[in-house]
């Protein structure tokens, strides 16, 4: 027995040691420490086995099955089963039996053939060659077998099989290059780095060699946060304790690129690795559609019941009397005489359940779930929505909310990335009121910046100082840039041009490449960082260089970023760059004025602006700040909130040199999508952490802000000026007011709010003056756009559970690119993510993905419109066929003495829903064009049309209903009538007199049958708009297999049959001439009413999309291209 589990426990506890299960102890190369080193526990973690399959041999059948019955519809089926074969009921079990069984086995053989593979693809990355040191020399092994601890051989464009911590690498300085575009979708080339104690460890043997244990918190999700540290023991000497952090942390699935090999150990292995905690799926969104048809569910339920009910209770009626009780054709045994009433009536009320069930529509599940996985390809084939810079087309993440598209009212859109490029370009740069433009015009010449410096200066009497050197030398040295100083091109590797470097810059950052380019323009050229060293070309051509000491990463909390450097003269130097509001505060001294007037100019013109301030440290100052940020490094506890503790205390008491202004472009038709969505009746909300003045001005070019549009500001410096309380109420009274007048004037004042997070935040708290939320909804509804700037992620995602908790409950959509966009995203209804620059976290955690912002028109307008009107037509027409199949059964009762005899044959009874009528409805719902994709585009204001669930409602439901029972009574009555008049033939068989047809009630029913088969098809190709080969085929097709069936079912002997109630029946029944006329009357009268009542609607009062259809030209399309299944078919089929 293994007691090591015992042992720790004990251990732990004895040495007083809290919360130690927040943390893990590996031991490097499974090596006991030496000897007087912490005791060694040796602990048990999973091998490096990957497992992303739900299922396997052995638990499938069970496990799939118990999935499947926890759904309510397949379980209510399986009990109407159950209680067919316990009970004596009407009709056999095979006809809920074989529906059930055929939407059970589709949904398993899906999902079994999606887990088979899955596990191909976990046994191809379980099985992958690793190599792993082992008693000096690299061995080959599968990755599976890789266990905690083991040292990892890594070679250039492998990829990692477990998160590793670097511990050498071929390179000098200990660094390597990798690629996690697998990850998060980011293709540039990222430095991790080895501690400094073990990156001289470089072959084979040192490695083995190596005496060292690593002390980390256990596996948690997130890709961008690792807290550890490495304990190195050395020959007679205490361990050596170094931090280690995300920036030493290798994760299985990135790649290693432009380092020939590395060594690490394996840290986290098989499901704890970080890519295998994110498999975790989202919660589950359920589209209106969906809610929807769970209501018409439980009203048909309620119809079924109460129709079982008034059944028992009139057949209980009806065999009052003794004679009706016990005919002389059924006597009952003695134990039916004994048995209870209410016995008797409970099971009466169970068949006649049975016997009305198929009004619950089994097989609409089935087909829904067809049609969302079938349709959702579409979007993925659609070339229109392709990108060749990225090389991409649209994804779909899920394809349970396709017909959400169509319903959308609240467009929620994060503003870098999303509506702009995030490709900046450096604009200019202002030093103490200074500003610098590279590649300026001056006296009609273009100044070269390859020369000398450009340098326009705005204000007279302009002069450089040590500040100006000061704000470019910052530039140069306080970023994350990585250097690639050699390009490939047609074999030639070039890296100097003219004696001057032709290197080009990777970050993960858009605006860090912009800057350090535009100081390059200006320049001074950032060369490279080696052995911690950063080098700068100044323009004197003179080369500096700056010993880097530590990095204050930026984080979207403090928004800024600090390095700490050291000169060549010895001086130590703290330069920070951030945004204006989290540099002013902590400034003092520089020119603040004029600075703060040039930054708040640029973000009028939408600029994205930076402050740029540093701080000289005395060797004091640099030993405190030295030391808190090692005791914060090395902290496995609350690390995160040391650091920022000890950046808050280190930054402070700057000198401001000046500010940096970029460009980000607008998207490509980013503003006609916007005005595209406005006349679809959308409201759109740009929530970014920007500038209010930035963001403001890109509102304004999006055309989001018309010039025309009146800003009402809600924002902290409003509130600093009057209390919260007197802004709201001002704010409703304006929107109000102008509400109340809009009814008597033609012309009304189009309103923009702009709020800030500050504000927000204020707003969402339920002060003692009152609840702001409702006045902030109120005033925010009467606005055409919203522009919320200064967001945090959080706050994003509070605004749009904000809105869709209000009382009209919107459909809202999210749009981001960037992780700070997630929680919004997965907050929304419909999350969609843009594959983006700023890595593939939205991409990842949305529903869709697309590359860019243009393509949410067609997502939308054109995707969404057709898709909720397919899958709404689909919903309606279930119910009503089913409608119209089982009224007539109800009616038959009254006729039959509610002796429970059902109306149609098994075969009918089963093969109803499976084949006679379900082909023609699917593809209906996949391929439906009610007008052209052009139109749709063209007027957007059609998507109106279908909005808040319009064809779904209450009232749309009751007609499909009302219809259906129209034309039930005409199936049955209309058959009835023709049966009327019936006599005796020579051999004692009853012959109308009327169709001279042989009567029975096999007879009736298969008439009845016949006409709502042919009515209900026929009435699907009444409302389809889009016709095609494979429409006629369907359809047509399905009435001839109904023919086909019939006959041969009616026209054979079936040996494993014990009764032949149908033979002959079909044909003895088309053999009738008057019989055919009464088909095709009482398909005519069917069909008649809902035909007048279109033609009545289009006429007095039509639509906006009944117009369209109405102007809507002949389309010329190639019949054989339209439903393929390849990419071809997505610009013509869609």
């Amino acid at each position: 027995m293994d007691f090591s589990v015992l042992r720790n426990l004990i251990s732990r506890y004895c040495v007083g040691e809290e919360n130690w299960l927040d943390s893990r102890t590996v031991y490097i190369g499974q090596k006991e420490p030496p000897p007087g080193a912490a005791a060694y526990i040796p602990q048990r973690y999973p091998d490096n086995r990957i497992v992303s399959s739900k299922y396997t041999f052995w638990n499938f059948i069970p496990k799939n099955l118990f999935e499947q019955f926890r759904r309510i519809a397949n379980f209510y089926f399986l009990v109407i089963f159950l209680v067919q074969l316990i009970i004596d009921t009407p009709t056999s079990p095979v006809t809920s039996g074989l529906p059930l069984f055929f939407v059970i086995t589709v949904t398993a053989i899906k999902q079994g053939y999606e887990d088979w593979l899955r596990h191909k693809a976990d046994c191809s990355i379980n099985e992958c060659p690793v190599d792993v040191v082992q008693q000096g020399k690299a061995a080959r092994t599968q990755s599976h077998k890789l266990r905690v601890g083991d040292v990892v051989v890594v070679k250039e464009d492998e990829t990692f099989p477990c998160d590793l911590v670097l511990l050498s690498s071929s390179r000098e300085d200990g660094t390597c290059y990798v690629t996690t575009a697998s990850l998060d979708g980011e293709s540039s080339h990222k430095t991790y780095y080895a501690v400094p104690d073990t990156k001289a460890f470089r072959t084979d043997r040192e490695v083995e060699s190596l005496h060292a244990t690593i002390e980390c918190e256990q596996p948690q999700p997130d890709l961008y946060k690792f807290v550890g540290r490495i304990n190195v023991y050395k020959d007679t000497e205490e361990p050596v304790a170094r931090p280690l952090g995300s920036e030493n942390l290798l994760l299985r699935g990135a790649t290693l690129k432009n380092t020939h090999h590395i060594y690490a150990v394996a840290i986290y292995t098989g499901m704890e690795t970080k890519m295998a905690l994110n498999y975790q799926s989202k919660s589950q969104k359920r589209s209106a559609v969906e809610k929807s048809m769970n209501a018409f569910l439980i009203v048909y339920l309620c119809i079924l019941i109460s129709k079982a009910v008034i059944n028992t209770v009139l057949k209980y009626a009806w065999q009052w009397s003794p004679d009706r009780d016990e005919p002389w054709y059924n006597h009952r045994t003695e134990n039916e005489r004994q048995r209870p009433v209410v016995i008797r009536a409970f099971t009466d009320f169970l068949a006649f359940m049975v016997l009305f069930n198929y009004i619950i529509p089994v097989s609409m599940y089935v087909t829904v779930e067809m049609q969302k996985f079938l349709g959702s390809y579409f979007i993925t084939w659609d070339e229109e929505m392709f990108d060749e810079e990225l090389g991409e087309g649209a994804q779909v993440n899920t394809s349970d909310l396709n017909e959400e598209l169509g319903q959308v009212e609240y467009v929620f859109t994060d503003k870098t990335g999303t509506l702009t490029e995030n490709n900046m370009e450096f604009i200019e740069c202002c030093v103490d009121g200074n500003v610098y433009v590279p590649h300026a015009i001056c006296n009609g010449q273009i100044l070269s910046a390859a020369s000398s410096i450009d340098m326009i200066d705005s204000s007279p009497g302009g002069y450089r100082r040590e500040h100006e050197d000061l704000f470019f030398r910052a530039l140069c040295l306080c970023h994350t840039v990585q250097v690639k100083e050699e390009e490939t091109v047609d074999g030639i590797k070039r890296g100097f041009h003219q004696g001057r470097p032709t290197s080009f810059y990777i970050s993960s950052s858009p605006d860090e490449v912009a800057l350090v380019e535009g100081m390059k323009r200006l320049g001074y050229t950032y060369l490279r960082l080696k052995d911690n060293y950063m080098e700068i070309l100044n323009k004197d051509d003179e080369i500096e260089r700056f010993e880097l000491l530590h990095v204050l990463n930026f984080d979207s909390v403090r928004r800024r970023m600090s390095v700490i450097v050291k000169s060549s003269s010895g001086e130590y130097l703290l330069f920070c760059k951030g945004a204006d509001s989290s540099i002013f505060p902590r400034v003092v001294s520089g020119k603040v004025e004029q600075v703060k007037a040039r930054v708040e100019q640029n973000a009028v013109e939408g600029l994205r602006t930076l402050c740029v301030a540093f701080r000289r440290l005395s060797p004091d100052d640099y030993q405190e700040a030295c030391l808190l940020l090692t005791q914060a490094k090395l902290a496995l506890q609350d690390r995160e909130q040391r650091l920022a503790q000890a950046y808050d205390a280190i930054e402070r008491d700057f000198v401001l040199l000046g500010a940096t202004a970029v460009e980000d472009r607008l998207q490509e038709k980013a503003a006609d999508t916007i005005e595209s969505l406005h006349k679809a009746g959308m409201k759109v909300w740009v929530l970014t952490g920007d500038k209010m003045e930035t963001a403001a001005a890109t509102c304004y070019a999006s055309k989001l802000f018309r010039r025309s549009t009146q800003i009402l500001e809600l924002t902290k410096k409003r509130t600093e000026e009057q209390s919260l309380h007197d802004v709201m109420f001002e704010l409703s009274r304006t929107v109000l007011r102008q509400r109340s007048m809009s009814g008597l004037s033609v012309d009304c004042l189009d309103y923009g709010l702009i709020i800030d997070g500050a504000t927000l935040t204020a707003v969402l708290k339920s002060g003692p003056e009152g609840n702001y939320r409702e006045v902030f909804l109120e005033v925010s509804r009467n606005c055409s756009a919203v522009l919320c700037c200064r967001m945090a992620p959080l706050q994003k995602a509070q605004i749009v559970k904000l809105i869709k908790a209000s009382k009209e409950h919107p459909i809202t959509l999210a749009i981001g690119d960037g992780a700070n966009d997630v929680s919004m995203i997965l907050e929304a209804h419909v999350g969609i993510g843009i594959m983006g620059k700023e890595g593939r976290q939205a991409a990842r955690n949305s529903d869709y993905a697309i590359p860019k912002f243009k393509h949410l028109k067609k997502m939308l307008l054109v995707h969404g419109h057709y898709y909720y009107i397919r899958i709404a037509e689909l919903v309606q027409y279930f119910f009503y066929k089913n409608v119209c199949f089982i009224f007539p059964q109800f009616l038959f009762q009254f006729f039959c003495g509610f002796s429970q005899q059902p109306l149609y044959d098994t075969a009918y009874l089963t093969l109803y829903n499976i084949s006679f009528t379900s082909l023609p409805i699917l593809l209906y719902s996949l391929v439906e064009q009610h007008v052209s994709m052009d139109t749709l585009r063209r007027d957007p204001s059609l998507y109106k049309d279908i909005t808040k669930n319009s064809l779904l409602r209450w009232p749309v439901f009751l007609y499909w209903t009302c219809l259906g029972l129209f034309d039930a009574v005409v199936f049955f009555f209309g058959a009835y009538f023709l049966f009327d008049n019936t006599t005796f033939t020579s051999n004692g068989q009853l012959m109308t007199t009327n169709t001279q047809m042989m009567f029975g009630n096999w007879t009736f029913g298969t008439l009845v049958f016949t006409v709502l088969v042919f009515t209900v098809t026929i009435k699907l190709a009444l409302d389809t708009h889009h016709w095609t080969w494979i429409n006629h085929f369907v359809i047509w097709g399905s009435l001839l297999f109904y023919v086909i069936f019939s006959l041969l079912w009616g026209g054979i002997i079936w040996p494993f049959l014990n009764y032949q109630r149908m033979y002959y029946v079909f044909m003895q029944m088309l053999s009738s001439g008057p019989a055919w006329l009464s088909i095709i009357l009482l398909i005519t009268i069917s069909l008649l009413p809902d035909i007048i009542k279109k033609v009545l609607c289009r006429a007095m009062c039509p639509t906006p999309t009944e117009r369209a259809q109405s102007n809507r030209q002949c389309l010329t399309v190639e019949p054989s291209s339209i439903f393929m299944l390849s990419q071809s078919s997505s610009r013509m089929s869609f």
